[in-house]
């Protein structure tokens, strides 16, 4: 097959090339925000656990502000990454969970979660050291 051979189908190179997240124009950016961000990543690490209402999910989140939270959510539900559930009861009762998108997304994000948790110690060395040289 010689260099200017096309992929088995012109379909499987357009989804090669549909989303580049190093592109500046790219879509996936926006969601990879939403997904990376600290109130993002630790929503999604708190939701894998199951359903939450708004105020369970805010004392689980310490830290985030109702209104950094409500905005977080929002942005979530509208990438297909989080379920809310307004049930009509008085007063509402509105939880959120994770789409099956969002679990698959959240598993990923909790090994890294995990993996930066249990190397810790190594961070704080490597800090101190630094912030030893820079003091020199």
């Amino acid at each position: 097959m010689d260099s200017l051979a096309r992929p088995e189908s012109a379909a499987d190179a357009d989804a090669e090339l549909a989303y580049n997240v190093f592109a500046r124009a790219c879509p996936s950016r926006t969601t990879l925000e939403h997904v990376t961000g600290r109130w993002g990543a630790l929503t999604l690490g708190a939701l894998h656990d199951g359903t939450f209402r708004f105020n369970e999910l805010r004392r689980r989140v310490d830290g985030v502000s109702e209104k950094m939270l409500s905005q977080t959510l929002h942005a979530l539900e509208r990438d297909g990454l989080v379920h809310r559930d307004a049930q009509p009861t008085n007063p509402p009762r509105v939880d959120y969970r994770l789409t099956p998108l969002g679990e698959q997304i959240a598993e990923r994000l909790l090994a890294l979660i995990h993996f930066v948790e249990g190397s810790q110690d190594d961070v704080s060395a490597a800090q101190r050291r630094y912030d030893g040289q820079s003091e020199r």
